[in-house]
């Protein structure tokens, strides 16, 4: 197993995660969710959103002796990045199933890919899980087959981004929190508000940074949420036009104290390690590598919450080799592999016996089975103009707006 401090660089791959700019017509409508277990037939959420009528696997046969599978970096690794890291040879050797391994670097790009009915399963963030149910490419889940999923933290199961209406579209795999990462030797006292790099922005002027694409206005809704409670904002991904504009007013006015914007981990790190940055957005796994290289730097989730992700596995509509991909969804979920995965990934395993498995304090670290601390989070999920707060008398600002917002943003 990997230690904390040499957690490797792919979770990296976030930079990007969240393009999305062609999502809208395939997820025109929201989602909503129950507890339960639901059917193949198709199904509305409480939002209104209907996914297509798409049979579920009632039962596994013969593995096919194959399987095609879409992965962020560091999710299917098979050595050939780094030797001792390979859960990939492992599941082949076990199964009978060749893992067919394509690598994808956005989530726009893994939803095209998906599209082409080529891939039996991927592992998908939390704006592009809506997209692939309401456009049929993907399948529900028969949790009853998949081994380990009792195990999985009850926080990510029968979630709006990975479920409709209470039935299961996929199987949790990890999450995290975007957190304020902070310099304890220059920032003091220790920040408690993301008001740090939004209001107070100006007490660290060109040393603060932020991060690069447009999901980040949720971050400034979400600050705006809890502070501005006048302009009704619910949720940091449905805001229609005035609430948009408000986040784009407080963005414009942090971007005067910005030191840079961020989008690849190695440059934060080195721009706190450098003093070019003293305060901003980050990931625990950034904090955790900066500080193995004695940087003096400390990670708070904020009073007014945060954003962050949620990936799921999910399996093609049109997949070729159902049950060995079953299969890997059962071994990447399992205890010992989820524990490999989160630390070389940086990230918490949705499985929480993987804890039985990680070096010591790693899930302390990752908060894996803090149900109150994952409450905290606003999962990415793709603003769509049907807002996702339920609201049914005015139409949100979609991705299409937020991209050109955000150019509006950084000038």
């Amino acid at each position: 197993m990997t230690s904390r401090t040499t957690t490797r660089a792919s979770r990296a791959r976030r930079v990007g995660a969240v393009a999305a700019v062609g999502v809208l017509a395939l997820a025109a409508t929201s989602c909503g969710t129950s507890s339960g277990s639901g059917s193949s037939s198709s199904s509305e959420g409480g939002s209104g959103f209907t996914a297509p009528d798409v049979p579920m696997t009632e039962s596994l046969g013969e593995d096919e002796g194959e399987v095609s599978i879409l992965a962020w970096p560091g999710y299917a690794e098979d050595g050939s990045t780094y030797k001792a890291y390979d859960w990939v040879t492992p599941f082949e050797e076990q199964t009978g199933c060749t893992a067919n391994i394509k690598v994808f670097g956005t989530s726009d790009e893994a939803v095209k890919l998906m599209q082409s009915g080529q891939y039996d399963v991927v592992s998908a963030s939390g704006d592009a899980s809506l997209r692939l149910i309401a456009s049929g490419d993907v399948a529900p889940v028969n949790t009853d087959l998949l081994t380990s999923y009792d195990d999985i933290a009850d926080f990510l199961k029968d979630q709006a981004w990975n479920s409709v209406d209470g039935q299961m579209y996929g199987v949790p795999h990890g999450w995290g929190a975007n957190l304020l990462m902070y310099n304890a030797d220059e920032v003091t006292p220790a920040p408690t508000s993301w008001g740090a790099v939004f209001d107070d922005a100006s007490e660290y002027s060109g040393k603060v940074t932020a991060y690069d694409s447009p999901i980040y206005i949720a971050d400034a809704a979400l600050y705006l949420m809890a502070t501005q409670p006048d302009l009704g904002i619910e949720n940091p991904y449905a805001l229609d036009t005035d609430q948009l504009a408000a986040a784009v007013d407080l963005l414009k006015t942090q971007k005067e104290s910005l030191s840079e914007y961020w989008s690849d981990y190695l440059k934060e790190v080195q721009a706190f390690k450098t003093g070019d940055s003293v305060i901003g957005t980050s990931w625990e796994v950034i904090a955790q590598v900066a500080q193995s290289e004695d940087v003096p730097v400390e990670t708070v989730l904020p009073d007014e919450g945060s954003t962050g992700w949620s990936d799921t596995w999910m399996i093609s509509s049109q997949a070729e080799h159902p049950n060995c991909a079953y299969e890997w969804m059962n071994w990447i979920t399992s205890a010992e592999v989820q524990a490999e995965v989160a630390q070389y990934f940086g990230e918490a395993p949705a499985n929480t016996a993987a804890c039985d498995y990680t070096a010591k304090g790693f899930c302390d670290d990752y908060h894996v089975t803090d149900s109150d601390y994952a409450s905290k989070i606003w999962y990415w999920t793709t603003p769509i103009s049907e807002c996702l707060d339920g609201r049914t008398d005015t139409e949100c600002t979609d991705y299409g707006d937020w991209v050109t917002a955000w150019t509006e943003v950084k000038g």
